[in-house]
């Protein structure tokens, strides 16, 4: 679904794979190594012994430099800088190994492919869903589909507010989807929800398509899109717009209110 290249452009080099996550993970491992390296040499060369504080600032600053340098996203500098603190302050905390099986699933059910399409959980607000309902043409039914509906407020809403169409929702991780589908059932919405990579879906299918994912995957939306929907159709996406492609329309319910880019084709 989405390209497995640097966040800057660069293309993936032989040491450096193209996932930002696999990328800060392999960063990480080499801040350890030059860390380790650091605190063998220096007792030789010097009197002076690094203690283990020392040493994790010292880690999480070359993290977050070598992230500068492969030009990663600009948040996971801090995300690099406190990662040796946190792995520091679990591992003093003595946890039971359990609490972290139970912790990685929950986690892996909720972002799934997060490392790979560099879209987060990002969950609408009533406030959005109300925009998108004011952006519909009115004058017919419509097929609607939301791409990464979450936990299905946004459907679910639109479903109730027209009832004229048919609202489906996608989603690729497996605890939002679920969660969704038991929403709907004991809600009795007309929302349907489907677990699956919107890049299966055809756009072509439905007269309006509604997103919110990342500014990362926006090009490849924008793409798919422009490649798909038929004239007449419309593209909402929540807050990230698509670079070099003018909207035709930006609503914002409020001024700290996230805005909804319309484009119509």
């Amino acid at each position: 679904m989405f390209s497995g290249r640097p966040e800057s452009g660069e293309p993936t080099s032989r040491f450096f794979p193209g996932s930002p996550a696999l990328q800060a993970l392999l960063i990480q491992a080499i801040a350890f190594g030059l860390v380790l390296t650091v605190a063998y040499g220096m007792p030789v060369l010097t009197r002076f012994q690094l203690n283990l504080g020392i040493a994790a600032i010292l880690q999480g600053v070359m993290a977050a430099l070598l992230s500068r340098w492969r030009n990663m996203a600009p948040w996971w500098m801090p995300i690099q800088l406190v990662f040796p603190f946190a792995a520091i302050a679990v591992h003093a905390a003595h946890l039971p190994s359990w609490i972290f099986l139970v912790a990685f699933l929950l986690l892996a059910a909720l972002f799934w492919t997060t490392f790979r399409t560099q879209v987060p959980y990002y969950p609408s607000t009533p406030v959005v869903w109300q925009a998108v309902a004011d952006s519909l043409p009115q004058d017919r039914a419509l097929r609607i589909i939301d791409v990464g509906s979450g936990f299905g407020g946004l459907a679910m809403r639109l479903a109730a507010l027209r009832p004229d169409s048919t609202v489906e929702g996608v989603e690729v991780a497996p605890l939002p989807w679920c969660a969704s589908a038991i929403r709907a059932s004991l809600a009795h919405s007309k929302a349907r929800f489907r677990r699956a990579d919107y890049g299966q879906l055809h756009f072509g299918d439905y007269d309006v398509v509604f997103a919110y994912l990342s500014p990362a995957a926006m090009p490849a939306l924008w793409r798919k899109a422009r490649a798909e929907m038929r004239p007449g159709s419309l593209l909402l996406s929540c807050e990230f717009d698509v670079p070099g492609a003018t909207p035709h329309f930006v609503k914002r319910a409020s001024a700290t209110a996230r805005p909804l880019f319309g484009w119509r084709f």
